[in-house]
């Protein structure tokens, strides 16, 4: 007898073709069968959805940061209450694996604001395989794992800004090879982020090879998203023509007044390079607002030598002047080259208490509460709570948006923080929006395009064996919501909002989420790249 069986559903399959009715057979975690509607009458549990409702892969979030949340809260609900079956972490170039106790002491601190620092979780683990092995201890979502460039060079160079040497490019490259070995589905970086933008394009070329090398991709956050965003998208772009390496763009965006209706002049970059012959695709969120951690808005010369020698250098006039200056007028690299708008930086997160007041007010109003400059905040905030405060920022455009994510390589990332009492509105609410407000209300995609955007074409990049897809044999990673409701509604004042419309999710063929309430069930698992085989499972 089946597991589950879904009984009568219009499925939408993830390839982008028209639904049909069906009937869904599960057992053992996979889907067994496919059947005309009412062909099979018994299973352990059945489902019988309203009529309308969809049946589709469960979506693939290609840029998550959970890579402590999935842990330290296993349930995962923000994320699996939107049908998210798959998560893709060790996003943007900075993540805990591998690792030493030296580095992990930075890393910690460095993105405390994108996942929080809890004193007593135990983070005995030092490799990759360590860390995949804890995801598998008992997580909602699967989860696939970039290695993360910078937290490479800070184990090969360290936290200074300065070039690299052969000897530490080749300590790199073998770091780099030992976390694909251990399943990692490829590299990311954070070239806006220390140490990973100290990186000149020779060394990120050294290692796009080890990843080419073995079907890996990589996933960079460029140098810009404003002021030289073209330029920095070129310099990725180039390095898929020159090494081969398989290339995603994450949260591919064009932010900032200077690029205001310019999107088509990346999409046009992006179409030269597909037709040179380079494997390319790209994800995006759905929303205007970009969310990282304050710090980031810092230079890089201001970082270099880690969280400390930067509270330091805040703490010296000359230097605090010369970081004003940079943040204010000639435009901070941290801040994408444009000097900051303190009326469009939105506290989203603090990691002490005691500022919480500050929690939902932009930088420039705080600063006019207290009858003071904006960088005075900005400083204030850094010192006071350790770095670890997470920031909205309001800088992007819907026309760009809009244009982006009608690319034929798109797919959906959210790019949520979880951690903060006011994050992002994404991290509940990106993979709704896209099915209830761009595709049923702004009719920008069909709802069968939409789903392939989540579904099938995130899982052709991460080269994933049996997912992605509603098809015999596959993993039984499925989501069931009703067209005609499903939303999200988290909002920036209300962020931690469950979206509508989505009754069951379904990992590994067990039900996460049913009559929209959590189960508690930890199916998921960490999924892991096969070098020998180009293939993740």
């Amino acid at each position: 007898m089946p597991d589950l069986l879904i009984r009568d559903v219009d499925v939408i399959d993830g390839t982008g073709a028209a639904r049909y009715r069906a009937d869904v057979l599960v057992e053992g975690g996979v889907i067994t069968e496919i059947t005309a509607p009412g062909t099979v009458v018994v299973a352990r549990k059945i489902i019988k959805p309203p009529l309308g409702w969809v049946l589709a892969p469960g979506f693939i979030d290609m840029h998550a940061h959970s890579d402590l949340h999935l842990l330290t809260e296993p349930g995962h609900f923000p994320k699996i209450s939107q049908g998210v079956t798959t998560e893709v972490i060790g996003q943007d170039g900075v993540s805990y694996a591998p690792i030493d106790d030296a580095a992990l002491s930075i890393v910690r601190r460095q993105i405390a604001g994108w996942n929080g620092n809890p004193d007593d979780f135990d983070f005995s683990w030092r490799s990759v395989a360590g860390y995949l092995d804890r995801l598998d201890r008992g997580i909602t979502p699967n989860a696939a794992y970039l290695a993360p460039q910078g937290t490479l060079r800070l184990l090969a160079v360290g936290a200074e800004q300065r070039p690299a040497t052969a000897s530490e490019i080749h300590c790199m490259r073998d770091l780099l090879a030992q976390a694909l070995s251990e399943g990692a589905v490829g590299m990311s970086s954070g070239l806006t982020y220390t140490p990973g933008m100290y990186a000149d394009t020779a060394e990120l070329a050294a290692l796009c090879e080890v990843v080419a090398e073995v079907g890996g991709f990589y996933a960079p956050h460029t140098r810009s998203y404003g002021a030289g965003a073209l330029e920095a998208y070129a310099e990725m772009i180039a390095l898929a023509r020159t090494t081969g390496v398989a290339l995603h763009l994450t949260h591919a965006t064009m932010n900032f007044r200077v690029n205001r209706g310019r999107a088509q002049e990346l999409l046009d970059m992006i179409d030269a390079g597909l037709a040179d012959g380079c494997d390319i695709t790209l994800d995006t969120y759905p929303y205007l607002a970009g969310s990282t951690t304050l710090s980031a808005l810092l230079p890089s010369w201001a970082m270099s030598g880690g969280p400390d020698a930067a509270l330091q250098r805040l703490a010296d006039p000359v230097d605090r002047a010369r970081i004003a200056r940079d943040v204010n007028v000639t435009g901070s690299d941290g801040c994408h080259g444009v000097a900051v708008d303190w009326d469009a930086i939105q506290i989203g997160g603090v990691g002490d208490v005691r500022l919480d007041e500050c929690v939902g007010s932009t930088i420039a109003a705080i600063a006019a509460r207290r009858a003071v400059a904006p960088v005075e905040v900005f400083f204030e905030l850094l010192q006071r709570d350790n770095m670890a405060t997470t920031i909205l920022m309001h800088v992007g455009h819907e026309e760009n948006v809009r244009a982006i994510m009608l690319h034929p390589k798109h797919t959906g990332g959210s790019d949520a923080i979880l951690v903060g009492e006011r994050p992002h509105p994404r991290a509940w609410g990106t993979f709704p929006r896209y099915l209830g407000h761009y595709t049923r209300e702004a009719g920008l995609m069909d709802l069968e395009d939409c789903v392939h955007h989540l579904t099938g074409r995130a899982a052709q990049r991460l080269r994933l064996a049996d997912r992605g897809l509603v098809r015999r044999g596959y993993a039984a990673d499925l989501v069931l919501f009703d067209p005609a409701t499903v939303a999200d509604t988290a909002t920036f004042d209300e962020p931690k909002r469950q979206a509508k419309g989505i009754s069951h999710v379904i990992v590994n063929g067990r039900c996460a989420i049913e009559d929209g309430r959590p189960t508690g069930t930890l199916a998921g698992r960490a999924l892991r790249m096969d070098t020998t085989r180009n293939l993740t499972r």
